[in-house]
């Protein structure tokens, strides 16, 4: 969406709201909270009530140093944007809803749509437009079946050292979502998202990935990079979802058109010349997934399974991903001495890797040109990656002990993420940190320069 559009939009729902306060409805203060879970567990009841209007958000001061910056002296750290915030803005009717919700930041853009929308209720159906975060599947965290949002990977990290949820590092999507709800536990919901944003792939900074090396070298070198246009309807996405009870299991189906958030690449000339062009793709892709959700002898357990299938079915066509096979699996379950594990294992399973050509060779950057090159090549058959969590609360509940670890078991690496949260009222203190080792040239172990420790403090209105 355009920054003019935007503004239309922000413009639009402050008037919105502002109206609605002159009418006279009830302000009250709401505590927002973050998840993967289902947005909506029914519809608002059919009976006529009045506008209500809630305004509500969190302050936030937060410091993150890298433990790197401190070895070299002071004049080397910096301690990045202290402040942060949210202001978030609804109004209700038995009928319709409409929200805003902002981001606060000093750099950047110091205020930023988060999410914008408007949703008709009619009986068991209904119908929203707007920047949304949707979540599909079952999965605590990156389950392979929730696909509408891409992530900020520039920010996951930090998110992850205090929070449980992810949710605030998803990239709300301009869509349209409809949902029609039947008997007493299904429900059939479809989603239209009329153009692409891939995920957030640092290419500069020290989250620079090394998934982008070849897009890095390639500035650095001078070499022409094209941007596709993702912002028209030929990059449009669409999905259907269907979920159900049946006895004491959670379970749901999906099928989604779309891109696959993360880029590829394709070689070719400038006519005339023997200048390269790296053209930066974004592949179609069809997803078929199922999840399954359902207490077993005390476990809460989760599961999804997908298959994503590219238009490469013969596996040799180096700009374009291999067709793979994705699942994933995790409890959580309290254990002896009221400790809580979260478990989750996801995998995805390449096809037809025997096909893949040669890997990008960072010191022969010259020799993609030979046509032996692979976007995959080099990588391993599997991706497995274990997260596991171990939390603890004292007095009261108001003091958490967390350790997490996230391990990548082919590449021999991982992230260690401890934290201590204290929690009273709507006032929250976190110290955290996360440390990486393992293989440098690991998803993980690329940055283990980038150890850091991080405190924040936080109130919710």
């Amino acid at each position: 969406m355009s920054s003019k559009k935007r503004g239309i939009v922000n413009k639009q729902g402050v008037c919105f709201i502002a109206l609605c306060v002159l009418l006279g409805g009830n302000i009250y203060a709401q505590d927002f909270g973050f998840g993967f879970d289902d947005e909506e567990n029914g519809s608002p009841p059919a009976a006529a009530k009045p506008v209500s209007v809630s305004i509500g958000g969190e302050v936030s001061a937060s410091m993150v140093g890298y433990i790197d910056d401190f070895s070299e002296g002071p004049d080397h750290v910096r301690l990045g944007d202290i402040f942060s915030g949210k202001l978030n803005f609804s109004a209700e009717t038995s009928f319709a809803e409409g929200a805003i919700n902002l981001k606060l930041a000093p750099s950047a853009s110091p205020v930023a749509i988060d999410e914008a929308y408007v949703r008709g209720f009619f009986g068991g159906f209904d119908i929203t437009a707007g920047m949304r975060k949707i979540t599909w599947g079952k999965a605590d965290s990156l389950g392979p079946l929730d696909v509408v949002n891409p992530l900020d990977y520039s920010q996951i990290f930090i998110e992850m050292a205090d929070n449980v949820s992810l949710m605030g590092v998803k990239i709300a999507r301009p869509l349209v979502h409809a949902a029609f709800r039947f008997g007493n536990f299904s429900k059939i919901e479809g989603v239209f998202v009329p153009w692409f944003q891939p995920h957030r792939i640092p290419r500069t900074g020290i989250w620079a990935a090394s998934q982008m090396e070849m897009l890095i070298l390639a500035d650095s070198f001078g070499i022409v990079v094209g941007e596709p246009d993702t912002g028209t309807l030929e990059y449009a996405q669409a999905g259907l979802r269907y979920t159900t009870t049946v006895g004491g299991a959670d379970i749901g189906a999906q099928y989604y058109y779309g891109r696959l958030p993360q880029p590829s690449v394709g070689i070719s000339f400038i006519p005339s010349s023997l200048i390269p062009l790296v053209d930066i793709l974004y592949n179609p892709y069809h997803q078929i997934g199922l999840d399954y959700a359902q207490v077993l002898f005390g476990f809460n357990t989760r599961a999804e399974f997908a298959a994503n299938i590219t238009e490469d079915l013969e596996g040799d066509n180096g700009s374009i991903y291999n067709p793979s096979v994705l699942w994933s699996f995790g409890f959580d379950r309290d254990l002896f001495l009221n400790v809580n594990l979260n478990l989750q294992i996801n995998e995805s399973i390449r096809m037809r890797h025997d096909k893949l050509a040669g890997k990008f060779d960072m010191d022969n950057p010259l020799s993609i040109l030979s046509g032996n090159f692979d976007i995959e090549g080099g990588s391993e058959l599997t991706a497995t990656r274990l997260t596991a969590s171990l939390s603890r609360k004292f007095l009261r509940d108001e003091l958490e002990l967390r350790a997490a670890l996230v391990w990548g078991m082919e590449d021999r690496d991982c992230a260690f993420l401890p934290a201590l949260i204290w929690s009273k009222n709507d006032i929250r203190f976190a110290l955290s940190g996360c440390f990486f080792t393992g293989n440098s040239d690991g998803q993980l172990g690329q940055y283990r320069d980038n150890n850091f420790l991080k405190i924040a403090l936080a109130y919710t209105f």
